[in-house]
């Protein structure tokens, strides 16, 4: 199973720092997780990057999630 790694505001949100997810799609872990914690939404998880095994992909919606992945959401940065 892959593991969500919770951090920052997402940890506060979900008391979780992190958790092993049944689903093998991007799309599908989001779903996963906002049935599973009632402080998340789909639009919050949704605004923000996510690293799959050290990877930063800021359009992941059907990105596979290999079974041994490890997931962290990351807040966008500006810059200038």
């Amino acid at each position: 199973m892959a593991i969500v790694i919770f951090s920052g505001e997402l940890e506060k949100l979900t008391g979780d720092t992190r958790i092993e997810i049944s689903s093998v799609v991007y799309r599908d872990m989001v779903t996963e997780l906002v049935a599973r914690y009632s402080a998340l939404s789909r639009e919050l998880l949704e605004e923000m990057a996510v690293a799959i095994d050290g990877v930063i992909i800021v359009d992941p919606l059907l990105e596979k999630l290999p079974e041994d992945s490890e997931i962290h959401f990351l807040h966008f940065v500006a810059g200038g």
